[in-house]
């Protein structure tokens, strides 16, 4: 048993999926495994006892709790996970693997919502050293590039903004 505690732990608050989203998000990631489980007792805030109550589990070794918590809270796109990428295959994989069963409609400049409504930032690992380029013309071009990508980001585009 792992006795070091990470710092900080984002809780994610499902309704009913806490198990299942786990068990998808940790299929996507390498290096991704679930920890303990654990389930609702008698009385609790009238949700069945023995159903799940949080899912630990790790992605890419940062520690996530899943907590069923009932349909009282949703995400929203004030909080969101940055998938940093390397190249436009590992892109195209993460984009494909969490945008699977989302809100199309919620797929702009590189941001998705999974089928659980998380929000998700894939983008390529150069992109804050491009937007962030000492040659305001070149980051400029970057950032009009990015924001006319109207779902999945193209690295190739970014690069020939980038480029001129």
């Amino acid at each position: 048993m792992n006795n070091k505690i990470q710092k900080i732990t984002p809780n994610l608050w499902f309704d009913t999926q806490a198990e299942q989203a786990a068990e998808l998000y940790t299929s996507i990631f390498k290096n991704s495994k679930i920890g303990r489980i654990t389930h609702h007792g008698k009385n609790d805030h009238g949700i069945p006892e023995g159903t799940v109550m949080t899912v630990d589990f790790q992605l890419e070794g940062q520690e996530f709790v899943a907590l069923n918590g009932g349909p009282q809270f949703k995400f929203t796109e004030a909080i969101s996970f940055i998938v940093n990428c390397e190249d436009q295959d590992e892109l195209d994989y993460f984009w494909e693997k969490l945008s699977e069963g989302g809100d199309e409609k919620a797929q702009n400049c590189g941001w998705l919502k999974d089928k659980y409504g998380v929000s998700w930032q894939i983008i390529p690992s150069t992109l804050t050293e491009m937007v962030s380029d000492p040659d305001p013309e070149k980051s400029e071009r970057v950032m009009n590039a990015l924001l006319q990508t109207r779902s999945k980001i193209d690295i190739k585009t970014l690069m020939q903004a980038y480029e001129g």
